[in-house]
C-alpha cells in the first residue's frame, strides 16, 4: 500500500461518516503518524507505507469518525505562528482566542517590560504566544486545573520560557499578588443551557470546565473584572475574550468596577468577541 491509497481509505471513511474536512483530516493524521507534514506526503504518495503504520493510521481515522477533533488526535495545534501539544485537558486553541494577542501587541512596544497576568491559561498558547513576540515581558499564569497547568509547563519548556512563567493551580477568587501591567484572559462563556448544544466534536471531548460558565454564561468573567480591579496597576490593561449577546453585559460590568473600554474587537463573523480595557 502507498500512501495515497492509505489517504483514500481514511477519507472515505470519514465521508462516510459525515466529516466534512474528511480529505484534510486523513491526511493529517497520516503526515502526524508518519512524523512528516502534510506537504512532503502529498509530493511523496506513490512511497509505500508499512503495515504496522497503515494499522495505527486506522486506528487513528476510526477515533476521527467518531468526532474526536484531530487536534486531539495529532496532540498538535498551530495557534498564532506556533505550534503547542494539546489534549483533552485543554480546550483547542481557537482563531478568534488570536486577537486577544494582537491587541497586546498594538499596545505594547517590542522592548518595553512588562508583568503579565493569563487568567485560565490552558494550554498556555496566550502567554507563550505573547512572550515569544515581547521577549522583556514576564508573567505568571494560572488556572484552577492541574491537568491543564501541565500541558502549559510542557508547552512553555518547548517554546523555552519555562524561566520567564510561573504556574499556580489557583482559581482567580484565591489569587492576590503584585500588581500588574497587563491581564489577559480567554475565560470560560457558555451558559449552561447552550453548552448542550454546541457540536459533538466540542460537547463530547472538550473539558466543559473550560467551556461553561453558569446560567448567563458571565460567572467567570465577572470573577476575573472584579478581581482585575485589585490586581493591575492604576492604568494597567485588561483584556479579555466573551461569548456572543455577552457585550453589553460586559461593559456594564466593567463600568461598575471602574474600567475605562478602549475598544471592542471583532472576530472574523463580525461578532464582538475581545474587550480591550483599562483600569482607572
Amino acid at each position: 500500500m502507498i500512501y495515497l491509497d492509505a489517504i483514500n481509505f481514511g477519507s472515505k471513511i470519514l465521508k462516510q461518516n459525515d466529516i466534512i474536512s474528511y480529505s484534510l483530516d486523513s491526511e493529517l493524521i497520516l503526515a502526524n503518524i508518519l512524523n512528516s507534514t502534510r506537504e512532503k506526503i502529498l509530493t511523496s504518495l506513490d512511497k509505500k507505507i508499512a503495515k504496522q503504520t497503515f494499522n495505527k493510521f486506522k486506528k487513528q481515522i476510526n477515533r476521527r469518525k467518531l468526532n474526536e477533533p484531530v487536534a486531539y488526535i495529532i496532540n498538535k495545534k498551530f495557534f498564532w505562528k506556533y505550534e503547542f501539544y494539546v489534549n483533552k485537558n485543554v480546550l483547542i486553541p481557537r482563531p478568534d482566542t488570536e486577537i486577544i494577542i494582537e491587541e497586546v501587541l498594538k499596545i505594547t512596544k517590542e522592548k518595553t517590560t512588562k508583568k503579565l497576568l493569563d487568567v485560565g491559561t490552558g494550554s498556555g498558547c496566550l502567554i507563550i504566544s505573547i512572550l515569544n513576540e515581547r521577549p522583556n515581558f514576564y508573567g505568571k499564569a494560572i488556572d484552577i486545573s492541574k491537568k491543564a497547568l501541565n500541558v502549559a509547563k510542557y508547552n512553555a519548556k518547548m517554546h523555552h520560557l519555562e524561566n520567564k512563567i510561573s504556574f499556580i493551580n489557583i482559581d482567580i477568587d484565591k489569587f492576590n499578588d503584585n500588581k500588574y501591567d497587563l491581564i489577559i484572559s480567554n475565560p470560560p462563556y457558555i451558559n449552561r443551557n447552550n453548552l448542550m448544544r454546541l457540536e459533538d466534536n466540542v460537547k463530547l471531548f472538550e473539558p466543559h470546565l473550560a467551556l461553561e460558565a453558569g446560567v448567563d454564561g458571565l460567572r467567570e468573567i465577572k470573577k476575573v473584572i472584579k478581581k482585575s480591579k485589585n490586581l493591575l496597576k492604576k492604568n494597567g490593561k485588561l483584556i479579555f475574550e466573551i461569548g456572543i449577546n455577552q457585550l453589553n453585559k460586559s461593559k456594564n460590568i466593567l463600568t461598575k468596577n471602574g474600567f475605562y473600554i478602549n475598544k471592542v474587537s471583532k472576530d472574523i463573523s463580525s461578532i464582538p468577541r475581545v474587550i480591550v480595557c483599562t483600569k482607572l
